[in-house]
């Protein structure tokens, strides 16, 4: 969401002196001149991206609850009564912003109205085990995964019973996402697995299920709104992106085309003539062998005529500020409501430092010949308080994608790209740029562990270590 006023309009080129001004350059989405580059077509994507002012009319709506976001106090929350469930890892709204559904430590899902802040239900053996994340299909239907190793379904009709339970995994499952347009659920779990389950196929003894990738180490796994693109978070401090996704096709080892390894590119990369080619790493899925993907690999036959295979497997190490030698664990991965970007939470291997880091998709032509692809660009990040070691701290962009909420200490703070909350695309800096803090706010007696936006009010909801929920709302 975005504060203060619409969003900046691109860099315009300094006309030259003479009668007559330089055309604009084509970084202003508003001109589709002939002098820009790729024309009309280029103008044309960008008014499918929403990067104009008079394109998406929802801006200006946006840019005054953004700005109701920039007066909420830390008095204007509102504590509900969960009572000792233990810690809170997971908050998720309906998609019609009337429950908000809260995930516990202590085997429980809480069910709340969010607008009268009144207790709807408390689903007391939810899981066996810990809850780790909810995920809503529709208005009514939400799926839950726990340390159990199961996966829960739910109608909010009837929510007595589960409508059915999901056997797949061996060890913990950590999240679940959703493909609207196949249906097909989506989860990861420690175990290293990402599976697909039917839900058009579904009965009270399960759905129909196919391992559909591996790989080491994994934390988090999420699909781009499009579902177009699979990034999984290791542990390890890789993030692998599997391109042009095909969920219908099961991917074994060795089955998909490898793209080489690298680190992100920095505004460095991009302007610097003098550096060397990127620096391959070595890739967290199961090989033969223990070394990056060689070349033979790279140019397998799998390739479709003009353009990159389904399922076309990137393996990049993120840059993080100050973790060039050290490593890093990517503990929290979101996506931006546009597919525009990703949003990580990196924590060093020390333990010592957490990042909060926003990188750009990149599409289009490589920035280096020497590399075949490489989809993330850092543009704004932010060192956060390292406080509640070894805890993950879920992250959330606001629903138009101006606005990060942030765990910090013991409330969260709400980022933006710049002090007008803009729109990415509006303000993306030359070189890496720091988020800017739009307001703070601590009202919990314990670390925060996750924050999630209303999709359809002027909210937001923390949870924290100790087990309580806080929404935050202007008061009129």
């Amino acid at each position: 969401m975005s504060t203060g006023p619409g969003p900046e309009p691109g860099p315009q080129a300094a006309p030259e002196p003479g009668p007559e001004p330089q055309p604009r350059s084509h970084a202003d989405p508003a001109d589709p001149g002939p002098a820009a580059p790729g024309g009309l077509f280029a103008w044309l994507r960008g008014r499918c991206l929403g990067r104009g002012a008079a394109v998406d009319p929802a801006r200006d709506t946006f840019g005054a609850m953004t700005g109701l976001y920039g007066a909420i106090q830390p008095a204007d929350s509102v504590s509900l009564s969960t009572r000792t469930h233990g810690a809170v890892f997971n908050l998720e709204y309906s998609p019609d912003g009337s429950v908000l559904t809260v995930a516990c430590e202590q085997t429980e899902v809480l069910l709340f109205d969010p607008i009268s802040s009144k207790h709807i239900k408390t689903l007391s053996e939810a899981h066996e085990d810990c809850v780790n994340n909810i995920r809503f299909l529709d208005n009514r239907l939400f799926a839950t995964c726990s340390d159990d190793t199961t996966i829960a379904l739910w109608d909010l009709r009837k929510l007595n019973t589960k409508v059915c339970t999901l056997h797949g995994h061996t060890s913990w499952v950590k999240n679940i996402e959703y493909d609207t347009n196949t249906r097909l659920l989506v989860t990861s779990g420690f175990d290293g697995n990402v599976i697909i389950w039917d839900t058009n196929r579904c009965t009270e003894d399960g759905c129909p299920h196919k391992k559909f990738f591996h790989t080491r180490f994994l934390m988090r796994m999420r699909l781009t709104p499009d579902c177009s693109k699979m990034l999984i978070s290791t542990s390890s401090g890789y993030l692998l992106i599997l391109h042009d996704l095909d969920l219908n096709k099961s991917l074994e080892v060795g089955s998909y085309p490898i793209l080489r390894a690298r680190r992100t590119t920095s505004s460095s990369d991009i302007t610097s003539s003098g550096s060397s080619g990127p620096r391959a790493v070595g890739s967290p899925c199961h090989q033969n062998n223990s070394g990056p993907p060689s070349e033979k690999t790279l140019s397998r036959p799998s390739q479709r005529e003009g353009g990159s295979p389904r399922n076309s497997l990137e393996v990049l190490t993120p840059e993080v500020p100050g973790e060039r030698d050290r490593g890093n664990c990517i503990t929290s991965l979101q996506l931006h409501p546009k597919g525009w970007a990703t949003l990580l939470r990196c924590s060093s291997n020390t333990d010592d430092q957490e990042w909060t880091c926003v990188y750009e998709f990149q599409e289009g032509a490589p920035v280096r010949p020497v590399s075949p692809r490489c989809s993330l660009r850092l543009t704004h990040c932010i060192e956060e308080a390292n406080v509640g070691r070894g805890y993950i701290k879920e992250l959330c962009f606001s629903p138009d994608g101006r606005m990060i909420s942030s765990p910090h200490g013991f409330g969260i703070r709400l980022l933006g790209f710049d002090a007008h909350c803009s729109e990415l695309v509006d303000c993306l800096p030359r070189e890496a740029s720091p988020l800017r803090e739009i307001r703070s706010l601590y009202s919990h007696n314990d670390v925060v562990l996750t924050t999630k936006f209303s999709p359809t009010h002027c909210q937001i909801a923390s949870g924290c270590l100790s087990g309580r929920v806080a929404l935050y709302q202007p008061k009129f």
